[in-house]
């Protein structure tokens, strides 16, 4: 699977955060960049799952050389253990293909506050910029260092009771991958401002533009949010 020098990689959710997202960044004014899209599906029967594909869409910036320069990959949401199948199944695809130029990865999510767990300490100490959270994974990566200025360290107490970010964080670090996982607490204020932070972040470190006026989203929660005491159990 061919992939840009810089891959967003969004996990689609019923909010539709990544779609409505990717469809706000673009390329520069005046720049040559142009747009190609593309879907996917990915057989997991070496899982065991003969059911079910991973599939889902990519939309690929490629300059004037043919250069994919940047990647926005979204893959189709599953329960797990699917979810870490189909992940597992992509980035080893996408690292069979690449051979010296290894992309670097941006992981976004937008997740409801009352999946992430923190201590009365941590709360307290909050402030605006922490509703962004930022996690650098691996090697360094190109605009790490402007993300993490913007971003603020997730405490030592935090708990993530939010499986698709979870399935992530646990695969790339065991992969090892030189990646970037930005984090939005979603209900804790204007959940449209803090979209466009996290546009404007992404934006910045990947050569694009974010255009508000492109973002179309309307948050959608699940109605089992909240519902499901057996998960405390697990801490």
């Amino acid at each position: 699977m061919k992939v840009g020098l810089k891959t967003i990689v969004f996990i689609r959710d019923a909010g539709g955060f990544g779609d409505a997202l990717s469809a706000a960044l673009h390329p520069q004014p005046h720049s040559s960049l142009r747009r190609l899209e593309e879907s996917f599906e990915l057989s997991l029967e070496h899982y065991g799952i003969r059911d079910r594909k991973a599939s889902g869409r990519i939309v690929h910036f490629v300059d004037d050389l043919g250069v994919f320069q940047v990647t926005l990959l979204h893959l189709q949401n599953y329960e797990t253990p699917i979810l870490a199948c189909a992940f597992s199944e992509v980035l080893k695809l996408i690292m069979i293909e690449q051979s010296s130029a290894r992309s670097t990865f941006i992981f976004p999510f937008l997740v409801s506050s009352s999946k992430l767990r923190r201590d009365a300490k941590s709360i307290k100490l909050e402030d605006k910029m922490s509703l962004l959270y930022g996690v650098p994974l691996g090697s360094e990566i190109d605009g790490s260092q402007a993300l993490a200025a913007k971003t603020q360290k997730p405490p030592p107490s935090l708990q993530i009771n939010h499986e698709p970010l979870a399935c992530v964080l646990h695969i790339a670090r065991v992969l090892k991958l030189p990646a970037f996982i930005l984090i939005g607490q979603e209900g804790q204020r204007q959940d449209r401002e803090l979209i466009d932070d996290m546009g404007e972040l992404l934006a910045g470190s990947s050569s694009l533009l974010y255009s508000k006026d492109k973002l179309v989203w309307h948050s959608v929660k699940s109605s089992q949010e909240g519902e499901e005491p057996w998960r405390a159990l697990y801490g």
